[in-house]
């Protein structure tokens, strides 16, 4: 017998999701360019338009918007990050996303003032360009020129948005290292081994000057290399599958999207 106090759950959670949706809704219009603009967002097995559309909406109700440096965060800016975000969570739910609210856009790329401890425990002060970041509990920073082209920079596996919202799934359980949460189906260990041995062929790759699907970034840290595999399984996944099958089927079984036979 079903738990009455369930159904009374699913049902205010319902309505309580409708209501957000009436709050932001997405212009047919809007949508329709948004999708021939990011065409990676529908394109492919396990994409479902319609659950992605309310996705995007509830993704706008729950989270906040702002502009650096003047920048005015538009409905098709909006629109655009949110459905690129929601595209990772398409089958986990948006509560992945639940210890964050705040989305900073940048016009372009980001300078950033670090400091850096080396072995000897100098400290070194500089300067680094970025084009995303993330950090626990918010805010995500994304620059807009690299949002605007990720329709163009699909093909070379690149996606700042899905990077930097790989980066939120990974620190779900504390610092970022290249293992989010995992599903009980998932065995930490396997995952461990799949990682590292793509990293290492990416660094053994970038080592001898050779061309890689995954962007060279990912050879910095195995965190970093988790999300440059995600940008290119979601954007170019046919390239991600030729160079590695088991990363792919292992991202597959992550983010619950149909594993796909090599050609």
């Amino acid at each position: 017998m079903s738990n009455p106090w369930q159904a009374l759950r699913a049902a205010w959670r319902r309505r309580r999701e409708e209501a957000a949706i009436a709050r932001r809704p997405i212009p047919d219009r809007l949508w329709r360019r948004t999708l021939k603009r990011f065409p990676f967002l529908v394109q492919g097995p396990g994409r479902d338009e319609e659950r992605l559309r309310r996705m995007t909406s509830l993704f706008l109700d729950r989270k906040e918007f702002s502009g650096a440096h003047g920048l005015r965060v538009t409905d098709d800016m909006a629109v655009a990050i949110a459905a690129q975000a929601c595209l990772p969570v398409l089958h986990l739910g948006l509560q992945a996303y639940d210890d964050f609210i705040g989305i900073v856009v940048h016009p372009g790329q980001a300078r950033v003032r670090r400091e850096t401890v080396d072995d000897a425990g100098v400290v070194h002060v500089g300067d680094e360009i970025l084009s995303g970041e993330a950090v626990k509990g918010g805010p995500v920073m994304l620059s807009w020129r690299d949002v605007r082209a990720s329709g163009a920079s699909a093909g070379e596996g690149y996606n700042v948005v899905i990077h930097e919202f790989a980066h939120v799934l990974d620190m779900a359980d504390g610092e970022p290292n290249g293992r989010p949460p995992l599903p009980v189906s998932l065995d930490a260990a396997r995952w461990d081994e799949t990682l590292a041995e793509a990293y290492d062929a990416l660094c053994a790759r970038v080592d001898a000057g050779e061309p890689t699907v995954l962007d060279p970034y990912g050879t910095t840290s195995i965190d970093e290399f988790f999300a440059v595999a995600s940008e290119a399984f979601f954007v170019h996944r046919e390239g991600l599958l030729r160079e590695h099958p088991r990363l792919d089927r292992l991202l597959a079984a992550f983010y619950r999207f149909p594993p796909i036979a090599p050609g």
